[in-house]
C-alpha cells in the first residue's frame, strides 16, 4: 500500500467525519483548517521543485564557466605569461583543490585550504627559482 499525501489524508479524515453525519462545528472546523495547511504544503513543494530545477540550471551554467575559466588558466603558462606577476600552482594534500598562488602569498608564513580548511606551509629549501612549467628548459634547447 503506498502511503498517503497529507491532502489525500485530510480528505479522509473528511469522508470519516461526514460518514459520522454529525453537526459538530469544531470537528467541520478542524478539518477545514487541516485542509487549507494541506493546500499550503502542497504550494511549498510545488515552489521547492521549481527552486531545485533553477538550481540545477545554475550549477550548470557555473560549471561551464569554471570550465571556461579553468581551462583558459591551465592552457597558459601562468609564471611564463603576458603578465609580470608570477603564480604558482599548489595541490592542497587533504582535499587535493588545485590553488592559484602569487609570490606575496607564498611569502606568508602559510595559509589555510579555502575548499576544506586544512593549514599549508611552504618549504623553500632546495627551490632554485624553479617555475611552473618548461619553458627555461625549451628555451635552452631552442639554442
Amino acid at each position: 500500500m503506498t502511503e498517503m499525501s497529507i491532502s489525500e489524508k485530510v480528505a479522509y479524515i473528511k469522508g470519516l467525519a461526514e460518514g459520522l453525519k454529525t453537526d459538530d462545528k469544531l470537528l467541520t472546523a478542524i478539518i477545514d483548517v487541516l485542509g487549507d495547511i494541506a493546500a499550503e504544503i502542497d504550494d511549498v513543494e510545488e515552489v521547492v521543485a521549481d527552486m531545485g530545477d533553477q538550481i540545477d540550471a545554475v550549477d550548470e551554467d557555473l560549471a561551464s564557466v569554471e570550465e571556461l575559466i579553468y581551462d583558459e588558466e591551465d592552457d597558459d603558462c601562468c609564471c611564463c605569461g603576458e603578465d609580470d606577476d608570477e603564480c604558482y600552482e599548489v595541490e592542497c594534500p587533504a582535499c587535493h583543490e588545485v590553488l592559484y598562488l602569487d609570490a606575496e602569498m607564498l611569502e606568508e608564513e602559510g595559509i589555510e585550504c579555502p575548499n576544506c580548511g586544512t593549514p599549508l606551509e611552504f618549504d623553500f629549501d632546495g627551490c632554485d627559482d624553479c617555475c611552473c612549467c618548461d619553458c627555461e628548459e625549451s628555451s635552452d634547447e631552442e639554442q
